[in-house]
């Protein structure tokens, strides 16, 4: 299991990135623009806070294949380390991501609704696929059976394209598409936050500190000094 943050802030970047075990960071245009700052600069600050071993996820806007490719080529161009062009399911998207495999330069299939989306994706190439979870769930459908009908048609066909799970409004959305066997997800950052808060370790680590406290001296804060 590998742990995206889906945002472009970087102070929440910086500091889940210090304290959880992050793989990468995806972006894609609206929460690119949400920060109103130029994208190569903000990219590239991105870039600096995770490291070049970790992935970055940049979504292309062309309306052709070869204008998506061309957006591909740049942004590689310009990003030092780990990047993965995000590309759309259209038509035009499923041609890039073929002209992109060949050139190797990796991609994710992104806006992903249905199971059939992600086999043609995975047929043409793409290192990832993004299935749109709670979109999924808003517009009747069921996000984790989705995820879990792609797992099953990647085993069928031997497919090495990994499931990058998206679109989350809670940490229990994130647990079943883990359960579904979902290979990686992408996640808020608000939502990362609850991912081990839970009231009774927070009371338990209190009251071990009290015991020892009790037993050792107030001023015994550690193991160190005790």
């Amino acid at each position: 299991m590998k742990l995206y943050i889906d945002s472009a802030d970087i102070k929440q970047i910086a500091y889940l990135h210090e304290y959880f075990p992050i793989s990468g960071v995806t972006t894609n245009p609206s929460i690119i623009a949400k920060e109103d700052r130029p994208y190569l600069d903000l990219l590239q600050n991105i870039k600096e806070v995770i490291g070049e071993e970790r992935e970055l996820f940049v979504q292309v806007i062309g309306d052709t294949p070869e204008e998506m490719v061309e957006e591909a080529k740049f942004i590689k161009r310009k990003l030092s380390g780990e990047i993965v062009l995000k590309v759309p399911v259209t038509e035009e998207g499923i041609k890039a991501i073929k002209l992109l495999t060949a050139e190797n330069i990796p991609t994710l299939a992104t806006t992903i609704y249905t199971p059939f989306q992600a086999l043609i994706a995975a047929m043409a190439g793409a290192k990832y696929v993004a299935p749109y979870v709670n979109r999924i769930d808003n517009l009747i459908g069921n996000g984790v059976k989705v995820v879990s009908e792609i797992v099953s048609l990647y085993s069928t066909y031997q497919l090495p394209t990994e499931i990058l799970a998206a679109s989350f409004k809670n940490v229990q959305q994130v647990h079943d598409v883990c359960l579904a066997g979902a290979h990686s997800v992408t996640v808020d950052p608000e939502i990362i936050a609850k991912f081990i808060a839970f009231p009774a370790t927070s009371k338990d680590v209190a009251e071990f500190k009290e015991t020892w406290q009790n037993r050792y001296g107030v001023n015994k804060t550690n193991l160190m000094n005790s």
